[in-house]
């Protein structure tokens, strides 16, 4: 058996080098060689089943028949013409698209589980001012509330506002682009991060962040192990499964009497769930992988 892992041709930090490297180390437990490849790397055409790469002397040469790919890039457009081509993508392109559209993703969640009321901004075409709509998120959400790109990861886009004033600011600034705007719940800069593979929580770490209302790791976050209520873990479970996720990270936010999902991460780092739970989550997702295939038969 032999793997392939699809990275961000354009993106890297010390969490993506851990993702792959981990990977690749539990995979080699197992007996698996992995390739590593960059998305920008290969080049897949619209009805083409032979996806071609060039490797590091520049070479293009047809890209191997994988047993499997783990496409750890958000790319919707290359994951489906990888599946088209006849690769298993963990996770899979429909369910790449669920996540990396956070209002998509509110929408298939939001008659399973609890999310935070959430508002989408009007599509623009040209420029314009619009304190109607804005008077009507305020009277729905109050302040502060958080505004959030429906595109981003790892924090970026999200911004939290406290006026009216600032409320316009962000919306001039956003306005051209698709974005939500949602309640807060709970205590900012503090949430759950469950990790779910195959369909089962596996860890849980409590994230806090003095620093910054995010609770992000990558952002100065810190992630400590915790035990989720019954509750926490059904809702983070049933997230993933209406995602259709092999593997998932559930952000859940609490005010005390409600749990919410927050955000759902079909690429969610490694490094600060494994650190924080001493749970190994990529062996985990290896032996997942593996266990589906021989399934798959």
């Amino acid at each position: 058996m032999k793997g392939l892992i699809v990275t961000n041709g354009y993106f890297s930090n010390e969490a993506t080098r851990n993702q792959n490297s981990r990977l690749v180390e539990e995979f080699n437990k197992l007996s698996v060689t992995v390739d590593v490849i960059k998305s920008n790397d290969i080049l897949t055409k619209l009805g083409d089943t032979s996806p071609i790469v060039y490797n590091n002397n520049g070479i293009v040469l047809p890209l191997e028949k994988y047993d499997f790919v783990i496409y750890l890039n958000k790319d919707r457009y290359q994951a489906q013409m990888l599946e088209d081509a006849g690769y298993v993508l963990f996770n899979n392109a429909k369910a790449i698209v669920n996540c990396d559209d956070k209002m998509l993703t509110y929408q298939m969640l939001s008659n399973v589980v609890s999310v935070p009321k959430t508002i989408s901004s009007p599509i623009m075409y040209s420029p314009n001012d619009d304190d109607k709509f804005l008077s009507m998120v305020e009277s729905e959400l109050g302040f502060p509330m958080i505004i959030k790109t429906v595109y981003g990861s790892m924090g970026k886009g999200v911004q939290k506002v406290d006026n009216f004033n600032n409320l316009k600011e962000v919306f001039t600034s956003l306005r051209m682009q698709p974005h939500i705007y949602q309640q807060v719940v709970g205590t900012t800069g503090e949430d759950l991060r469950i990790t779910v593979i195959g369909g089962k929580a596996i860890s849980c770490m409590k994230r806090k962040n003095d620093k910054d209302f995010r609770s992000n790791v990558e952002l100065g976050g810190i992630g400590v192990n915790f035990t989720p209520t019954k509750n926490q873990i059904k809702l983070a479970e049933i997230a993933a499964k209406t995602l259709n996720l092999d593997y998932a990270g559930v952000d859940i936010l609490s005010d005390g009497f409600t749990d919410y999902v927050c955000e759902v991460n079909s690429n969610a780092f490694f490094k600060g769930t494994e650190s924080a739970t001493g749970v190994n989550v990529a062996g985990k997702y290896a032996l997942h992988i593996i266990n589906k295939l021989k399934n798959l038969g």
